[in-house]
């Protein structure tokens, strides 16, 4: 099997919506995603079963976790929201992020939104 590299900057180029993940790669049961963010779009979720990693490429993320104080995630900085944990990010300037998720995960979890993808529309 021939090895793909991928350029993460220039995969930005084709991801136009906020909140809108694209599927860049697949490891085992994972996807690797990535998504920019900008306004509060994103409602409240959680994910039953999956944890869910996020990893800053460029700007700054506001990630909320029930019961917990906000906090700031800025470039380079790495966050794994554990299963069964209600969060939501949003950004006040467009940020870039990565996600890696189980196969199984889904967008907003149960909740149903405007901005809530099927993984066949996350597909790259």
């Amino acid at each position: 099997m021939p090895l793909k590299v991928i350029n993460i900057k220039k995969a930005f180029e084709d991801v136009h919506q906020y909140f809108s993940p694209r599927i860049i790669g697949e490891l085992d049961n994972q996807y690797v995603k990535i998504a920019r963010i900008f306004g509060e779009d994103i409602p409240w979720h959680h994910h039953e079963n999956e944890d869910e990693l996020f990893y800053i490429i460029e700007g700054e993320l506001l990630m909320e976790i029930e019961n917990q104080a906000p906090f700031i995630m800025q470039k380079e900085a790495l966050y794994i929201v554990k299963k069964g944990v209600k969060h939501r990010i949003s950004s006040k300037e467009e940020c870039l992020i990565m996600l890696i998720e189980s196969k199984a995960t889904e967008h907003t979890g149960k909740i149903q939104s405007d901005i809530t993808k099927s993984v066949d529309e996350q597909h790259y």
